[in-house]
């Protein structure tokens, strides 16, 4: 749920930013997309410790070690789940390619 409020999110910034007319006629809208999911992915991540989508529904990136993942670990994170396939690789525990990458893991808050 948290990866279809992201790429609304990213979409309506591009129609926003493009006008409805410009998304619907530019070549480039889905790149652009495509782009503005990749940067508020990656500085939501090391910013507030997850994404538009993550964090509206509790859920966090962290490192496995312990503390926040750091901007450029993000943006290699999020470059991964651009290109699909890490994220459809993952170990037992549920991490993909892309956290394995980084050392990170996304982890639910408790309910409060």
């Amino acid at each position: 749920m948290a990866l279809v409020i992201d790429w609304v999110s990213s979409i309506l910034i591009t129609v926003i930013a493009l006008g409805p007319a410009g998304y619907a006629e530019n070549k480039a809208s889905s790149w652009i997309t495509l782009g503005i999911f990749l940067v508020q992915t990656a500085v939501g991540v090391a910013v507030a410790g997850g994404s538009f989508g993550q964090l509206a529904t509790r859920l966090r990136v962290l490192k496995t070690t312990g503390g926040t993942v750091s901007l450029l670990p993000a943006f290699l994170r999020s470059v991964l789940v651009c290109l699909v396939i890490p994220p459809l690789i993952f170990k037992p525990d549920g991490r993909g390619l892309h956290d394995l990458a980084v050392g990170s893991g996304v982890y639910r808050l408790p309910k409060s």
